[in-house]
């Protein structure tokens, strides 16, 4: 455990869900975790008790990447721990593939509709259909060539990744039912209103139960580690950085003692910490930019290492170039950094009127 963790606390503890099988952590909410194959290595998904139209059942709240070891993880869960009851819908909190994979799956298997912000679902049919320029592709490897990068194996294997998503994400419901930033969702007996942030993912929605003192936040409220934050191929010009965290802001609304259920890390209290933990994180990130490119003008690949020291592989680097762009575009939207493209074709960001 980091120092930043023991600002914060987890009631469970070390006790994680067995897979397969679930751990309550409040009245009619249970946790399960599986395993993904990437670096982040696992995913918490999350079965609420339900009835709707007069019919007992449960709500599933994100699903993991569809791969057959995540569909016999689910079967597991439903043998075990459904007593015997229905699913009754599939809420996802954003259509990034480990939380929107399994979604079309699930639908079909129980007959149930899927629950998603009508931004988050539309990018996803554009990914499955027209190519994930955030993550692979010509239009992606081109973006971070603009931006510096001239690592020629790594260009090409972003280059040659042209079906992530749709190997991902197979398929999608046919509809949908829309959520909205207000919304409040009757869910068993306890009422969930629906918090949008931005930055993350187009139209990401958190879950707040006031009478449960539960927080399902999705990708926007991590306890240890930082929500990844991108400008990417698809919209260049993006400003994701102060879109997140005026969003995560919004989170001091809820009260101290809220529990926190992450789609990464371990169910935790201390938000408001946390908060002020990602803000003092970001806010040393754009201090580190803001002096490199004092000393001399900076690209994106230039300044990558600065903000990630590890070696990353080519999948790590499209994050890691996305996020470095990220705080270089706030500084200068912000005024503080401006931008030119080089004689050799590449943007670099350094102080006002430099040279």
């Amino acid at each position: 455990m980091n120092l930043l963790e023991r600002e914060l606390h987890y009631p469970l503890g070390e006790a994680l869900p067995e897979p397969g099988r679930t751990l309550e952590v409040a009245p009619g909410v249970r946790w399960v975790r599986m395993v993904l194959p990437f670096a982040l290595n696992h995913i918490n998904l999350w079965l609420l008790r339900d009835e709707i139209d007069g019919v007992a059942g449960w709500t599933i709240v994100d699903c993991c990447i569809a791969r057959d070891e995540s569909r016999a993880q689910w079967e597991q869960v439903f043998e075990h721990e459904l007593q015997g009851l229905p699913v009754l819908r599939v809420i996802v909190t954003h259509m990034h593939p480990d939380h929107l994979g399994l979604a079309d799956w699930l639908c079909r298997r129980w007959n149930a509709p899927l629950w998603i912000s009508a931004t988050d679902y539309h990018v996803a049919r554009v990914l499955l259909h027209g190519g994930d320029t955030a993550a692979g592709g010509e239009e992606a490897a081109n973006f971070f060539a603009l931006h510096g990068l001239n690592d020629a194996d790594v260009l090409g294997q972003i280059r040659a990744r042209t079906s992530y998503f749709r190997n991902l994400v197979p398929a999608l419901p046919s509809s949908y039912v829309r959520m909205l930033d207000g919304d409040r969702i009757a869910i068993g007996g306890n009422t969930w209103r629906c918090i949008s942030g931005y930055g993350h993912a187009p139209e990401h929605i958190s879950l707040y139960s006031e009478a449960l003192g539960v927080l399902l936040g999705g990708d926007m409220m991590l306890p240890r580690i930082s929500t990844n934050v991108s400008v990417h191929a698809g919209e260049p010009e993006a400003n994701p950085l102060r879109l997140f965290l005026a969003s995560i802001a919004r989170f001091r609304e809820l009260p101290a003692d809220t529990l926190a259920l992450p789609a990464h890390g371990k169910p935790f209290t201390g938000v408001h910490r946390r908060i002020e933990q990602l803000e003092e994180h970001h806010r040393d990130r754009l201090a580190e930019m803001m002096e490199a490119c004092s000393q001399r003008p900076h690209s994106a690949a230039d300044a990558m290492p600065i903000m990630f020291k590890r070696e990353l592989d080519a999948h790590q680097t499209t994050f890691a170039m996305g996020e470095t762009l990220a705080h270089l575009h706030q500084l200068w939207f912000d005024g503080l950094l401006q931008r030119r493209r080089d004689a050799d074709g590449v943007i670099r960001f350094s102080l006002p009127n430099a040279r």
